[in-house]
């Protein structure tokens, strides 16, 4: 194999399964051919998200790879016509290569052999026998282990003369007979490969500069770096180890450490401290708590998580906050958002954070717009608690928005606000499943964020960083606080959610049984012991006010709390009937005459628009209104013994009329009562293209990457032997194409990706043109067939309103099936 794509292409169809699903990025959208894989593959982008997912000791096997390797390079170039030789380093010296590192590595050869099959399976490394890093990664570690070009490689580009000037100072003599280039190099290789007397020779201020580019990175900037010096005339320790070249000018201000010199300063050592194994989790934990109390504590935590999100909504359902300018939450609607919730600040962004991910929340027009709720919302308050649980939860896993940097600054030192686009970090949702999955795998120790940081340093060294580690503390305080872990611990439904399954039948089992009764007492207030069932809740919360929470919630009746659900269209019979079905004592004198005087005053007064006015049955109303020095600024006249006028808009006049005491209801332009309902705002979510674009870190479906192998070696088979003749093997069959009605064709295709058939569709393209195509079918959904078409050797999206009818291809010829 003299190529990256020949070793590819001699790759079983389970190797090249496993490249495609450790690295998915490879195959948005599926690459022609083979060749184009390869090409792909080694682009800079590629290999960095490749490099991204290796942990600590594989990236250290790779780094070792490309010291080897190029430590092994022919110094002198091979004749005219002769093939070039690769830099390769066999899989047998490896180990020992690796054995020379600190005792504290500890890598035995299966666990370098281990290491170096995750290299092969990224697509890192290849070759049979041999371990050659692939094309591109060499230019994406241009210092590997910390480490600089090698002397012959750092020195190529001083001129001749100053090749022989600094040989000539370092062995005291000028080079006799002809010298070119390439032996005043090796030269200097040789007297370089024990560089300490020279080192000795500088002084220890100079031994210090070295020191500090020893373990990488190798290149140090000064002034005037390839200004002229001699030994004898150097002064600064700068200019002492130029002239004695431990250092290298590599331009005017960058200065570069030899490899050679390097080793000799780390005392042979390729790397400080590395371990094959991840470090633990164990010694930095918490108190262990037993499971059942862990789960419990977080299902509580999910369960509140849940009524706050719909206690916000529904707040915001009515009186929705501004979007500003630059796009989110301004800082004042978060701050009142955290005091009705009677939360924190954070844990208020959480929520909206959540609930925008979840779809449950959006923005309404481009300019001037509000955070509403959306339609979804109302779909998803029919659902139980484990199931708006699931919804909540998997937005946040997939979400992109880090929703600790609410109130933060950006590095233009811009407040971040909430629900902007300043939350944005690419990264978060695989850190964010990354945590979860190192948490869980304590089992049942409660770790500190310290051993998880450390953890994940050494699981994607390149990933580190100050941002990483606050993110995983927020990860942490998030998934407490969502109900995913309890006590430190990811709770038995948690992992359920994780690995993809169904949550909700264990999260119900721990969640407290909604009630459909509350204690009703004669102090006006109510006391719900428990969770209400959502009609209850939804009535209650309209007709009284929430007083405290807790183990129980306490809600309090007032006049205002009467007359709000008056307003929503119930009358006071509807309030009496309700209340006494739902309250597990007889209803008190008390709150009976409540209802009954609010209701009795209910609507006395009407409020109409003209710009608006007040009309009554009763006369003396209205000289009480006229009478009342409050009224003063309505600029109120009487247009009848009963009708008063005002200048004023309806919903101002109404609120002016209810201070003084008057209990008035809006009235429609034909004498109806106007019934507001506190629900009635809703908006719809913006488009978004996130559903059809894959992520970097995303995990790719099985189907879709098996569909993807297919369409590279059929693409590999029609660039062999031509795309007419791939064309010809995928024949369609003869006739006009199928026709079936569309909800059979949707279950026929549905029926088609589980059994892994080929069918025989007709298609319609957006020129109206008919065509038939033989696909292998993956998915149906979103109004989408998705599947390996093998007329066209490649992996399509077919819009289902477009496809004419479907058949399935017998594999002894097709047969159109109707």
């Amino acid at each position: 194999m003299d190529t990256y794509a020949d070793w590819l292409r001699a790759r079983s169809d389970d190797e090249l399964r496993a490249l495609l699903s450790a690295r998915p990025e490879l195959v948005a959208p599926v690459p022609a051919d083979l060749t184009a894989l390869a090409a792909r593959a080694a682009t800079p982008a590629a290999i960095s998200r490749a490099l991204d997912r290796l942990d600590r000791f594989s990236l250290a096997v790779l780094e070792a790879l490309l010291v080897q390797s190029s430590t092994s390079k022919p110094t002198s170039a091979p004749p005219t016509g002769a093939p070039a030789r690769k830099s390769t380093l066999r899989r047998s010296a490896l180990p020992a290569a690796l054995s020379a590192l600190p005792a504290a590595l500890n890598a035995t050869p299966q666990e370098t052999e281990a290491a170096l099959e995750r290299l092969r399976r990224f697509g890192l490394a290849w070759g049979n026998g041999t371990a050659t890093p692939a094309p591109g990664v060499r230019q994406a570690l241009p210092h590997p282990a910390g480490l600089g070009p090698p002397v012959q490689e750092v020195f190529a580009g001083y001129p001749l003369e100053r090749l022989t000037t600094l040989v000539t100072d370092l062995e005291g003599e000028e080079p006799r007979g002809f010298a070119d280039a390439a032996r005043l190099l090796q030269r200097l290789a040789t007297i370089l490969a024990d560089p300490e007397p020279l080192i000795a020779d500088a002084g220890p201020e100079a031994r210090a500069a070295l020191e500090q580019l020893a373990w990488g990175p190798p290149v140090g900037r000064v002034s005037d770096a390839r200004r002229p010096v001699r030994v004898k005339t150097a002064e600064t320790p700068i200019e002492r180890l130029l002239a004695r070249g431990l250092l290298a000018a590599e331009d005017d201000r960058t200065v570069t450490l030899p490899r050679e010199v390097a080793l000799h300063l780390r005392g042979g050592r390729l790397f400080r401290d590395v371990s094959p194994q991840a470090p633990p989790l164990t010694g930095h934990s918490a108190a262990r708590r037993p499971e059942d109390l862990a789960v419990r504590t977080a299902a509580g935590e999910a369960f509140t998580a849940v009524r706050q999100t719909e206690e916000l909504l529904e707040r915001w359902g009515i009186e929705p906050p501004a979007v500003l300018r630059s796009g989110g939450l301004a800082v004042r609607d978060l701050r009142a958002a955290a005091t009705l919730l009677d939360v924190e600040q954070w844990r208020a962004a959480l929520l909206a954070e959540v609930a925008y991910a979840a779809g449950l929340l959006t923005r309404s027009g481009d300019l001037d717009g509000e955070w509403l709720p959306t339609p979804a919302y109302d779909l998803w308050l029919l659902r139980d608690i484990p199931g708006r649980w699931t919804e909540l939860a998997r937005g946040w896993l997939r979400t992109d928005r880090a929703a600790g940097l609410a109130g933060e600054r950006d590095d233009r030192d811009r407040l971040i606000n909430a629900l902007s686009e300043g939350m944005v970090r690419g990264g978060a949702p695989a850190l964010r499943r990354l945590t979860l999955e190192v948490l869980a795998e304590a089992a049942g120790e409660a770790p500190a964020a310290e051993a998880i940081s450390t953890r994940m340093t050494w699981l994607q060294p390149r990933r580190s960083g100050p941002l990483r580690d606050r993110l995983v503390g927020w990860t942490l305080r998030e998934a407490a606080a969502l109900g995913l872990t309890g006590f430190g611990q990811v709770v038995p439904y948690a992992r359920d959610l994780l690995d993809g399954g169904d949550p909700e039948p264990r999260l119900e089992k721990y969640l407290p049984t909604p009630v459909d009764q509350v204690l009703i007492q004669a102090d006006l207030t109510a006391v719900a012991p428990g969770p209400l069932v959502s009609d209850l809740a939804r009535e209650l919360a309209l007709c009284a006010d929430v007083e405290s929470t807790g183990g129980a919630t306490v809600y309090r009746f007032t006049p205002e709390s009467i007359r709000r659900a008056l307003d929503a269209g119930r009358t006071g019979a509807d309030l009496l009937d309700f209340l006494t079905r739902h309250s597990a004592t007889p209803l008190p004198q008390p709150l009976t005459y409540l209802i009954e005087d609010v209701a009795r005053r209910h609507g006395h007064v009407r409020v109409g628009s003209l710009s608006s006015y007040v009309r009554t049955d009763s006369p003396a109303t209205l000289d009480e209104i006229l009478a009342d020095r409050r009224s003063g600024t309505l600029r109120l006249f009487r247009l009848a013994p009963t009708v008063l006028a005002s200048a004023v808009p309806r919903q101002e006049l109404l609120d002016a009329l209810r201070t003084m005491g008057l209990a008035p209801v809006a009235e429609a332009p034909g004498g109806g009562v106007i019934v507001t309902r506190p629900d009635a705002h809703r908006a719809e979510p913006l488009p978004s293209t996130e559903i059809v674009r894959l992520r970097p870190d995303a995990s790719a479906d099985t189907a879709m990457i098996s569909a993807a192998v297919r369409a590279l070696r059929a693409g590999d088979e029609a660039t062999r032997h031509g795309a007419e003749q791939a064309r010809l093997r995928a024949e369609t069959p003869s006739g006009e194409p199928p026709r079936s009605p569309s909800m059979a064709t949707i279950e026929l295709l549905r029926d088609a990706a589980e059994r892994g058939a080929r069918m025989w569709i007709g298609y319609l393209d957006q020129q109206g043109q008919a065509s038939s195509r033989i696909v292998e079918p993956v998915r149906v959904e979103g109004g989408f067939l998705t599947g390996y078409d093998a007329t066209r050797a490649a992996v399509q999206r077919f819009a289902l309103h477009r496809i004419t009818g479907v058949a399935e291809v017998d594999p002894a010829g097709p047969t159109p099936n109707e």
